[in-house]
């Protein structure tokens, strides 16, 4: 048995196979956390150095036989637990057990971890051996290759005899819907429905479109930060036009949060003013007047002079 070490270099990222191994997919309410998968000798081999978030030098002896799934923390984290219902950040490198080849890694860029709805990865596996490790960890997650390619679609560069390391550091995790309190309707706005995964439904009031800004709280946000002008922040958001109902844009239909600047110049008026003071976790509907959206000038789903709908999830303040 030999040593091999291994050097996560930037180079050799490979996108195809990360997007194999981490897809996104709509969750519930997170829930009580446990410890579903521990620790091994396959995973207990693993050593990992460097700063967390930082491209790792990772050892481990070769071949490397997983013997069930099993996970290692190699820095323990003090952050949420990942759970269903989370925006997840990660950097990540998978490497071959029997070599050590690096087989794919993330940007390993400051700032830019992989995001995802954890959930459902196409590597069940390394879903369960991330499950319940907290934020700020880095774990080394060890499979033998029938439970990193049940259906035979092996990453370039593995066998399916092969087993898979992942030496993953969680940057970060938010929820991905509005969490807190929610408060009754108020008349004269839309009302709004949520479906399991969080997803909004709009049902629109009868009569004429609001000449004025309005916005209306639903979910009262039980986060500690509070958005101001200027911030970065993350949210879910469903747009849909006063005239029709017809969405002309959705977060949750592209499958990924939007990362905004709250401010009248970085984005449009309205939607600014109906994030700026609200708590992170609160939704919000806001109906928002032409000279509030895009007024004269539309786009090409948006006619000139449209009355604009939006409900609007606040995940975090970045």
């Amino acid at each position: 048995m030999n040593s091999r070490h291994v050097r996560a270099a930037a180079a050799i990222a490979t996108t195809g196979v990360l997007a194999f191994a981490l897809t996104a997919c709509s969750t519930g309410d997170p829930g009580s956390c446990g410890d579903p998968v521990a620790s091994g000798g396959a995973s207990s081999t693993v050593t990992a150095t460097g700063s967390l978030g930082d491209q790792p030098d990772i050892e481990f002896p070769t071949p490397l036989y997983s013997d069930g799934i099993q996970a290692s923390t190699l820095i323990e984290g003090d952050g949420q637990p990942l759970q269903d219902g989370q925006w997840v950040g990660l950097q990540l490198t998978l490497l071959s057990g029997t070599d050590g080849s690096v087989v794919g890694t993330s940007s390993y860029d400051e700032g830019s971890p992989s995001q995802f709805e954890f959930g459902d990865l196409v590597i069940q596996g390394l879903q369960d051996g991330l499950e319940c490790k907290t934020v700020g960890s880095r774990v080394a997650v060890t499979l033998p290759g029938e439970e990193a390619f049940p259906d035979g679609n092996v990453p370039q560069g593995m066998s399916a005899d092969d087993s898979l390391v992942a030496v993953v550091d969680i940057i970060s995790s938010v929820t991905s819907r509005a969490h807190g309190t929610i408060l009754p309707s108020e008349a004269g706005v839309p009302s709004v429905v949520r479906a399991p995964d969080g997803r909004p439904g709009i049902t629109l009031p009868t009569g004429d479109a609001p000449t004025d800004l309005r916005v209306s709280t639903l979910i009262a946000g039980d986060g500690d930060e509070t958005v101001a002008e200027g911030d970065s922040v993350l949210v879910q958001y469903t747009g849909v036009l006063w005239e029709d109902g017809t969405v002309f844009e959705s977060s949750w239909d592209t499958g990924e949060p939007l990362t905004l600047v709250a401010s009248e110049d970085s984005t449009i008026s309205g939607f600014a003013k109906a994030i700026i003071g609200r708590k992170v976790g609160s939704q919000v509907v806001a109906v928002l007047p032409p000279d509030e959206a895009y007024g004269e000038q539309g786009s090409a789903a948006i006619p000139a002079n449209s009355t604009l709908v939006f409900v609007i999830d606040i995940l975090a303040v970045q």
